[in-house]
């Protein structure tokens, strides 16, 4: 009988935890209109994260032919690659780490882009900077977005 007792005031507990839990989801409206702006970051930074990779690999070669002017692009594009990764992840699981993450992803894509442009007639190089602009951009409107100063 105490065990019944036990069981059952478990069971209580447990549905008015359950009822606090999803009535405090459903008062959750600020976060569910920033939805679609954590959404498009993650996908603007899954983005340049391709676009970096490719361009580390272009600029590989480049310096294995002797191009040491390509160097710096090489490396910065390989660690902008890593700042979108983990951008694209946390804003795609809405995490709360996911602004400081994208402070840092916006200035490695600023950074990245700017060396990018030192190259004008690679398609690869063009095509970072492109995208790492975008990256950049929506990485700033997702902390303005969160009410963080960039």
């Amino acid at each position: 009988m105490k065990r019944l007792s036990v069981l059952a005031a478990f069971a209580v507990l447990s549905t008015v935890t359950g009822w606090a839990a999803l009535s405090a989801r459903a008062d959750d409206k600020p976060a569910a209109a920033h939805e679609k702006h954590f959404d498009e970051c993650a996908k603007a930074c899954a983005d340049c994260q391709v676009a970096c990779e490719k361009c580390f690999h272009a600029c590989t070669k480049m310096v294995e032919g002797g191009k040491k002017e390509h160097v710096k692009l090489m490396h910065l594009s390989v660690d902008c690659a890593e700042f979108c990764t983990l951008s694209a992840k946390l804003t795609g699981r809405h995490s709360e780490l996911a602004v400081t993450a994208c402070e840092a992803s916006a200035k490695a894509s600023d950074a990245c882009a700017a060396e990018c442009e030192k190259f004008p007639d690679m398609p690869e190089m063009k095509a970072c900077a492109e995208s790492c602009k975008k990256c950049s951009a929506s990485c700033k409107e997702m902390v303005k977005m969160a009410g963080h100063k960039h």
